[in-house]
């Protein structure tokens, strides 16, 4: 058992049966009444984010999570089908675990989070950045880089970018997965 004093980012606890992963946290020690620790969880399974309040020196369980290396093999009516690195031990998910799963392409690595008393895959994610080629936009109009204005491109996922005007197709760009937006065009 820990305390509230060892929450950080990035922290798995289990709180009433579920998964819950610390998003942002803030110690409150207001002039008045006593220390709390102001949280944001999201749930593991649902991908929910909620506001929760513990009282200073609660006692929390945290969980123990694992993040093995996978490769991205295909997507089906299924789910989407992943292949561990070294033991090839294929495994199914569903979309909504995934955090960018329109930028997902055939022998993308990942990591899965499992969690490590029940061997359940959690949450599946992809590196910060992923090269993209552009399949389709609009073509770039010659002095028009002046502003900082974006259009649409679709990239070889069939995922919409915004992209600078002077991007043009064929071209390969760097995606935030994050964010899904635009990072830098690649040599």
């Amino acid at each position: 058992m820990a305390t509230t004093a060892d929450i950080r980012n990035g922290l798995c606890l289990e709180l009433n049966n579920e998964l819950y992963v610390v998003v942002e946290f803030q110690h409150v020690k207001p002039g008045k009444g006593g220390a709390f620790v102001r949280t944001k969880l999201k749930n593991l399974k649902t991908g929910k984010v909620l506001q929760h309040t513990f009282n200073a020196g609660h006692k929390i369980n945290p969980a123990r999570v694992e993040r093995r290396p996978y490769q991205f093999l295909y997507k089906d009516d299924i789910g989407y089908h992943f292949m561990h690195t070294t033991t090839f031990e294929q495994i199914s998910m569903e979309e909504h675990l995934i955090n960018a799963p329109e930028l997902l392409k055939e022998g993308q690595d990942v990591e899965v989070g499992y969690h490590a008393d029940t061997e359940t895959p959690l949450s599946c994610e992809l590196p910060p950045f992923v090269e993209m080629e552009i399949t389709y936009t609009e073509p770039g109009v010659k002095g028009d880089t002046a502003t900082n204005t974006l259009k649409a491109a679709t990239v070889e996922t069939g995922a919409t970018v915004n992209v600078p005007l002077f991007i043009n197709t064929g071209e390969r760009i760097k995606v935030d997965t994050r964010t899904k937006s635009y990072a830098e065009r690649v040599k």
